[in-house]
């Protein structure tokens, strides 16, 4: 079986007390983190990089220590399996830039808003491994219960 190789992040900001996780809505209409195909001899790291700003015009510093695998056969191509790594990443607040051709919009929401626009559970266990991760490192004033988020709560 050949595999096809991508990366990407769970990209983020802080606002208010609460974090806003950004979603890409992609070109077939699925909502995703941004992410594509690795390049040449690219690292995963620099794909990631690479690929968010491509498809939404940042350059987020990365945070250490966070990487989640992704696996799945691509229903569009018999026989290839498709593994994407992400990493998480925060950025400031600048303006986000869809580029055309490579997502349709993009959104930023809170993770109870967030976790709703995906359809895979494979997405969804991404986003609360990323939140749980935040959490242990105290990167916000309330810490968000993925338990309670399934449930539309969360950063209250």
């Amino acid at each position: 079986m050949k595999l096809e190789r991508s990366c990407g992040a769970v990209v983020f900001t802080r606002k208010d007390h609460r974090i806003l996780f950004i979603i890409v809505q992609e070109m077939g209409g699925a909502y995703s983190f941004p992410k594509g195909h690795m390049e040449g001899n690219e690292t995963e790291t620099e794909t990631a990089q690479r690929e968010v700003f491509e498809e939404i015009g940042l350059k987020p510093a990365f945070i250490p220590g966070f990487r989640q695998e992704d696996e799945y056969d691509l229903k569009e191509k018999p026989g290839t399996r498709k593994r994407v790594t992400y990493f998480l990443a925060e950025y400031q607040g600048e303006p986000l830039t869809p580029r055309a051709g490579e997502i349709r919009g993009i959104e930023l929401l809170p993770y109870e808003q967030a976790v709703e626009r995906f359809n895979n559970k494979s997405t969804k266990n991404i986003l609360d491994a990323a939140v749980e991760f935040l959490n242990s490192l105290g990167l916000q004033d309330t810490p968000v219960s993925v338990e309670a988020g399934k449930e539309s709560a969360g950063f209250r």
